[in-house]
Formats: structure tokens, C-alpha cells, sequence
């Protein structure tokens, strides 16, 4: 009992012994300290979405106190089924899709860093599309001619100059190779001149030119590949490949005559193309011709489009979704009013255009603001992740036009789309038309898109508890350092008078103790 009694003796002594001085640096140092820690938890909460701390306790602490309750597995099935369904599914819905409206890099992606200095593609992006282009442009039989095998390792290079070079020196092995020219000849130069007509050709007119060279190629190609060779794996590979090469170059050709305005030939290409090879809905060439459409202002023939792919069955995109609810927007946007609906309610058409609408944002909310021109455009990438922000930009970049032209669907579009979040409060768990949100897509499009955009984040993340913590820890700090340096002996008082209050309970538990026991034992425990 003496020794407790000496030991708040000193510690009430010490504190009476501590200069301002002493105070100013205290404050100061915690300030900082709590400083450092918020600004690091901000920055970890920015770049990976949760807090440090809150990770660290739920990684290394919660084991440590509670333990990890392991559940009674049941014969014949796995604990991790439903697990790994999830995982499945969190897969399929971040999978990657080549951009059907994809800019050209040497007439359109260089032209963007040349002026501005920026890199409008990332590394990943383009690592996807070498892996396409491997995928589409090459086969297991490309050793067998040095042309071929030139192409293939053109394909794999990461330094564009020297991919054109690898394509020009594939044309010169044609080139001397005579005997082989009557069989192979055309394949491999269209393969190289596909490779120009992307990188090297710095305008649109340029690039049709070696379209045109390389079609040419692939049409001779592909014809002897359905004749000539026998039937077998080979020959398939082969088949497969010259079927993906000549589709392509047509694709691009019509892609150029739209860029140089020749839009009704662009829609007569698409066309022929979906109806010779109807198997290649994948490639999504029916997104190329809705946006021709579109500028031709042919809404029925969108329409009969739409009424082809907008269907259940069939994968979704923001293009399918946001020109569907452009059709149904313009038969009444332009008598749209928001007083005159709300005195009289929506008309039947008004619903429709209103539920699409609903539809196309639920689908991908990140559409509207660049639509509305809340947030800028940057050039869309090669790739994009459906319902991301990646195909926001791509969507908007090349429709954005469509419904400006449109009186009043911008309008609607404004005074509607928000009313979406009502309807799905929690979208990462439960969807209205559609699946809930999946929750990967900030990470795929931080992936996919420049650093200098700003990528949308749907739903908005909430800070976690352990920010405005350390927010709030950093503020007092700073604030009781700012008040000790400039009231040096007030804020001495008023610690020595903090400390008082927290050490006063123990004095007063001593008093009421020497007040109840007897006086001897008192006197016997102060001996101790």
C-alpha cells in the first residue's frame, strides 16, 4: 500500500515538473504520427478498395482471439462448392471482350500521343490484343513456311517498329520464295498487311489501302483452303484461321468507310459479312452496324436489329441496352416535360421509354455521365469489360452523337437514370432485370484504362471506420498542437488538470477505504 502510495506521489510530481516545452512536442509528434497513419490508410483504401487496419485485424487478429470454426463436412460434397461457384461466376462476368469499334493505332491511338503526350492504351490492353492476334492470325502449321513463322513471332513482338519490320520482311520472303507462291503467297501477305494497315498506316485512307491489299490475299487464300486441302485437323486449324483473317479485314474495311464516310457501304459490307458467316456472332459485328445505322438515321433497321439480338438468350451490352432505350426515348422525348408529367403522370410510351431507360442504366450505370457530359471522354480502349466503365467510354465515344441528334433524349435520359438505384439499393446483391453487379469490375477497369482517367466506381464504396478514425485522431492532435504552441502555460493547466481527473478516482477509493476499516489495520497495511 506505501509503495502505491509513493508511486501516484511521483507520478502527481512529475507531472507538476513538465514544461510547455514538453507538451508542444508531445502534441506535435502525435499529430504527425496520426497523420502519417491516415494518409497511408487513405492511399491503401484508394488503391485496393478496403482499410489496412481493418485487414490486418480480420487477417492476424481475429485468429488469434476467436479462432476459425471449421464446419462438419457431409460425405459427398465439398465445403468450397459454393465457394468455387462464385468464384466461377465472378469470372465469367469479368471476362474481357475485344472492343467491336476498336480505333486504329497508327491512324488513331498515335495520333492521340503525338499530340498530347499521353498513352491512350495500357500495357494489359495490349497484351490482350497480341494474344488475338496470335489467336486469329496464326496456326500449328505456320513453321512449315518462313513467311508464316516471320508473322508469328511479328505477332508476339512488343516494340511496334519492330512488328512493321517483321511484317515487311514477310512480304520480301514471299516475295523470293517462288515456289511457294502460288500456294501461300496471298496468306502471308495478308497477314502482313493487316499488321500495316494497324500500325504503321498514320490515316484512315492509308489504312483501307492495305485493307484492300490484304482482302485481296485472304479472299484467294481462303478459297484454296476449302478446296485444296484434305480433310483433316490441319486443314481445319488452317480453315479456321483464313476464315478469321479474311473476316477481319473486312470488318476493318467497313470500319474505314465509315470513318471516311461511306456509311451506306460500310452497312452493305457489315451485312454480307453477318450473312456469310453467321456463326461469328461472337465478334459482336451487329454493334458495328447498329452504330452505322444510326448515323444513317435508319431507326427501323435498327430496330429489326434489335429485335434479332436484343434477346434473352444472348449476351448483353451497353449497345444493345442504351439504343433500345434510344428508340423508345425518341418517340417521346420531344414532348417530354418533367412538370407536365408529374401533373399528369406518364403516358404508356413514356413508361416504355422510362423502363428502358431504367434497364440500359441497370446494365451499366457508368453510361449516363458521359452521355450527360458529366465526366470527359478519353479514346476507348481495345478492350472492355461489360457493365465496366471500360465500356462506358467505348459506348458513349461513338454514340454520344446519336443522341445529341435526337431533341430531348439527352433530356429524358436526365431526369430518369437515377430513379434506376432506387429500385436496387443493394445492386452487389440482389438485381432487378439482370444479375446483381458483379463486384470486379474497378479492378479489371484500372487494368484496361489510363492512369489520367478516372475510373467510375459503381456502387460508391463507403470509407471504412478505421479512416474517419484516424481522420478524426489526426484533427484533435493537430488541433491540441496548435492551441499548446500557442497557449503554452493555459494548456499546461489544463493537462495537469486532466491528469488530475484521472488519477482523483484512485485518491478517492483510498479515502473511502481508510474511512470503513478499522484504524489498526489500517496502520498495519500502510506499513506494507
Amino acid at each position: 500500500m506505501r509503495l502505491f502510495k509513493t508511486e501516484l506521489l511521483i507520478m502527481t510530481v512529475f507531472l507538476s515538473t513538465l514544461t510547455p516545452k514538453f507538451y508542444v512536442a508531445l502534441t506535435g509528434t502525435s499529430s504527425l504520427i496520426s497523420g502519417l497513419i491516415f494518409i497511408f490508410e487513405w492511399w491503401y483504401f484508394q488503391k485496393y478498395g478496403t482499410s489496412f487496419i481493418e485487414q490486418v485485424s480480420v487477417s492476424h487478429l481475429r485468429p488469434l482471439i476467436g479462432g476459425v470454426e471449421n464446419s462438419p463436412s457431409v460425405p459427398g460434397f465439398s465445403a468450397n462448392n459454393g465457394e468455387n461457384e462464385t468464384n466461377r461466376q465472378s469470372l465469367s462476368e469479368c471476362k474481357v471482350w475485344r472492343n467491336p469499334l476498336n480505333l486504329f493505332r497508327g491512324a488513331e491511338y498515335s495520333r492521340y500521343t503525338w499530340v498530347t503526350g499521353k498513352e491512350p492504351l495500357t500495357y494489359y490492353d495490349m497484351n490482350l490484343s497480341a494474344q488475338d492476334h496470335q489467336t486469329f492470325f496464326t496456326c500449328d502449321t505456320d513453321f512449315l513456311r518462313p513467311s508464316d513463322t516471320v508473322m508469328q513471332k511479328a505477332w508476339r513482338e512488343r516494340n511496334p517498329q519492330a512488328r512493321i519490320k517483321a511484317a515487311y520482311q514477310a512480304l520480301e520472303l514471299n516475295n523470293d520464295s517462288l515456289w511457294l507462291s502460288f500456294f501461300c503467297f496471298h496468306y502471308s501477305c495478308a497477314t502482313a498487311y493487316v499488321l500495316l494497315a494497324e500500325e504503321e498506316a498514320t490515316t484512315i485512307i492509308d489504312a483501307e489501302k492495305y485493307f484492300k491489299q490484304a482482302l485481296k490475299a485472304g479472299e484467294t487464300v481462303y478459297r484454296k483452303s476449302q478446296h485444296c486441302h484434305p480433310q483433316n485437323s490441319q486443314h481445319e486449324a488452317q480453315l479456321r484461321r483464313d476464315t478469321n483473317v479474311l473476316v477481319y479485314v473486312k470488318r476493318r474495311l467497313a470500319m474505314c468507310a465509315r470513318k471516311l464516310g461511306r456509311i451506306k457501304e460500310a452497312v452493305k459490307i457489315m451485312r454480307d459479312l453477318m450473312k456469310e458467316f453467321p456463326l461469328l456472332s461472337m465478334l459482336n459485328i451487329h454493334e458495328n452496324l447498329l452504330e452505322a445505322l444510326l448515323e444513317l438515321q435508319a431507326y427501323a433497321d435498327v430496330q429489326a436489329v434489335l429485335a434479332k439480338y436484343d434477346d434473352i438468350s444472348l449476351p448483353k451490352s451497353a449497345a444493345i441496352c442504351y439504343t433500345a432505350a434510344l428508340l423508345k426515348a425518341r418517340a417521346v422525348s420531344d414532348r417530354f416535360s418533367p412538370e407536365t408529367a408529374s401533373r399528369r403522370g406518364l403516358s404508356t410510351a413514356e413508361i416504355n421509354a422510362v423502363e428502358a431507360i431504367h434497364r440500359a442504366v441497370e446494365f451499366n450505370p457508368h453510361v449516363p455521365k458521359y452521355l450527360l457530359e458529366m465526366k470527359s471522354l478519353i479514346l476507348p480502349p481495345e478492350h472492355i469489360l461489360k457493365r465496366g466503365d471500360s465500356e462506358a467510354v467505348a459506348y458513349a465515344f461513338f454514340h454520344l452523337q446519336h443522341w445529341k441528334r435526337i431533341e430531348g433524349a439527352l433530356n429524358l435520359l436526365h431526369c430518369t437514370w437515377e430513379g434506376t438505384f432506387r429500385m436496387i439499393p443493394y445492386p452487389l446483391e440482389k438485381g432487378h432485370l439482370f444479375y446483381p453487379y458483379p463486384s470486379c469490375t474497378e479492378t479489371a477497369d484500372r487494368e484496361l484504362l489510363p492512369t489520367f482517367h478516372d475510373v467510375s466506381v459503381y456502387p460508391q464504396k463507403e470509407l471504412p471506420f478505421f479512416i474517419h478514425f484516424t481522420a478524426g485522431l489526426c484533427s484533435f492532435s493537430a488541433m491540441l498542437a496548435v492551441l499548446t504552441h500557442q497557449f503554452p502555460e493555459l494548456m499546461v493547466i489544463f493537462a495537469k488538470a486532466f491528469f488530475g481527473m484521472l488519477l482523483s478516482p484512485f485518491s478517492f477509493i483510498m479515502e473511502k477505504i481508510k474511512r470503513f476499516m478499522p484504524s489498526s489495520l489500517w496502520h498495519q497495511l500502510t506499513q506494507i
